[in-house]
C-alpha cells in the first residue's frame, strides 16, 4: 500500500509540473479552471464598436449614429449607435480582426425574414467562406422562435441568437452577412473573441448548410459531402417539413469516412434517436399522444403544427440539433454524411418520403477546405 500512495504521489507531481508548463491560451474554460491567469487578451465588436479596438467603444457621434433621434438630449456615449441596417442585396462586415485569435461567443438579433439573411466566415484570408448558413439555421432556429438551451448554441427571447463555438484563427477572421430581402433589415450584434496564442494543431471552424425541396422518391438526403482532409464532425441541425401524413423519421443517418464505399462506418438507427429521442419525439400527456418539444446540452427538438389536433398531420414543421460534443467523429481523409427519409405504408412496409429537408452540418478540419455548393437564390431558401 505504501509503495502504491507513492506511485500515486509520484504521478500527481509529474502531471502538476507538467501542466504547469503548458501555455495558458484562454480559450478551454470551465468552472474548473477559471481561477488561472492567461495572456489572452479580451476584446468584443459591435455597432457600438466596429474595430474592437482598446478604448474606442461608444464613440459614434449624433451625426453618425443609428439611434441619434433617442440619444440627441444626451449626446455622445449614450447608445448612440446600438445597431446596423443593411440594406436589400447588401453585404456587411460585421468584423475583421488580424490573428492570433479566437472567436468566443456571438450574441446576435436580426430582424426580418431569417432565411434571407447569410453569414459567412473567412479564415486567414480564404477566398471561399469556411461557414455559409441562414443566420436562422446557424442559431438551429430556422423558422420561428423557439427557446433552446445548448452547450453550443442557445436562443433566448424573443429573438437572440447565441453561439459559443470556438473558432480559432492564425492570421485574420472576416464575418460578413448578406441581406437577400428585398427590405432593409436591422441587426444588433456583439462578436466577443480573445486575441492570444493558437496551438499549432488546432483546426478551423465549418459550417454548410444544404437543402431539398422535395427530396426525389428513393433518393436519400445528403448533409454534407466532398470534406476532405482531416478533421472531426461536431454537429447537425435539421429542420424538416413532413409532406405526409404519419410518421416521417424512420430513416438512419450514416457516417461515411476515410474511403467508406456502399457501407458506412457509422449507422445509426432512426432519426429520433439520432437526435437523443425516442418513439417519433412522442408522449401521452392526457389528452392523446402528442410530440414533445426538448432542449437539453447535446440535443433538441421542436414542432411547429398546423393542427395542435392532429399529430402526424402532413406540412408539419420540425427543428431538431445533435452536437457532437463528448463524441466528435474524428476523420482522417474524407467524411460524408447522408440521412435516410423514411415512413410507413400498407403492411408495415417502409414509405420512401419526398419532404422537405434543410441541414446545417458543423465541423473542424485542417485548411484549405474544398470549396461549398452555391448556396440555393432567395425563393428557394424561402419557408412557405
Amino acid at each position: 500500500m505504501k509503495t502504491k500512495s507513492i506511485l500515486l504521489m509520484t504521478c500527481g507531481l509529474i502531471i502538476g509540473s507538467m501542466a504547469a508548463g503548458q501555455t495558458n491560451y484562454g480559450l478551454e474554460n470551465h468552472m474548473a479552471n477559471l481561477f488561472m491567469l492567461s495572456d489572452a487578451q479580451t476584446r468584443s465588436i459591435s455597432p457600438e464598436n466596429f474595430t474592437g479596438e482598446k478604448g474606442r467603444g461608444g464613440m459614434a457621434t449624433l451625426e453618425e449614429g443609428s439611434a441619434a433621434h433617442a440619444a440627441r438630449d444626451l449626446g455622445r456615449g449614450w447608445k448612440v449607435n446600438p445597431y446596423v441596417r443593411i440594406d436589400s442585396g447588401q453585404v456587411f462586415t460585421l468584423a475583421e480582426i488580424d490573428g492570433p485569435g479566437a472567436i468566443q461567443h456571438i450574441w446576435m438579433t436580426p430582424a426580418g425574414n431569417w432565411r434571407s439573411s447569410v453569414l459567412r466566415f473567412y479564415w486567414d484570408g480564404e477566398e471561399d467562406p469556411s461557414v455559409v448558413v441562414p443566420v436562422g439555421d446557424f442559431f438551429a432556429a430556422a423558422y420561428k422562435y423557439r427557446q433552446i438551451s445548448s452547450l453550443a448554441v442557445c436562443v433566448n427571447p424573443g429573438s437572440a441568437f447565441n453561439c459559443y463555438w470556438i473558432m480559432p484563427f492564425k492570421k485574420k477572421c472576416r464575418i460578413t452577412m448578406e441581406n437577400l430581402d428585398t427590405r432593409t433589415m436591422t441587426l444588433y450584434y456583439q462578436i466577443d473573441y480573445a486575441l492570444t496564442g493558437i496551438p499549432e494543431d488546432a483546426a478551423y471552424f465549418h459550417a454548410q448548410f444544404r437543402r431539398v425541396n422535395p427530396l426525389p422518391y428513393k433518393d436519400v438526403y445528403t448533409i454534407v459531402d466532398g470534406i476532405r482532409g482531416q478533421g472531426h464532425y461536431v454537429g447537425t441541425y435539421l429542420f424538416w417539413q413532413s409532406n405526409s401524413n404519419g410518421w416521417w423519421g424512420e430513416g438512419e443517418i450514416k457516417f461515411y469516412m476515410d474511403g467508406d464505399g456502399e457501407f458506412p462506418t457509422i449507422c445509426g438507427t432512426g432519426t429520433e434517436d439520432y437526435f437523443c429521442g425516442s418513439y417519433g419525439f412522442v408522449q401521452d400527456l392526457g389528452s392523446g399522444p402528442q410530440y414533445v418539444d426538448y432542449t437539453t446540452p447535446y440535443a433538441g427538438f421542436h414542432a411547429f403544427k398546423p393542427d395542435l389536433n392532429v399529430l402526424q398531420e402532413s406540412q408539419t414543421r420540425l427543428g431538431m440539433y445533435r452536437w457532437h460534443i463528448t463524441d466528435p467523429i474524428r476523420f482522417k481523409k474524407d467524411l460524408k454524411v447522408t440521412i435516410q427519409a423514411l415512413g410507413w405504408r400498407s403492411g408495415g412496409r417502409y414509405l420512401p418520403l419526398q419532404d422537405d429537408i434543410s441541414s446545417v452540418a458543423f465541423w473542424y478540419q485542417e485548411e484549405p477546405h474544398r470549396p461549398f455548393p452555391e448556396l440555393p437564390d432567395r425563393d428557394h431558401l424561402e419557408i412557405n
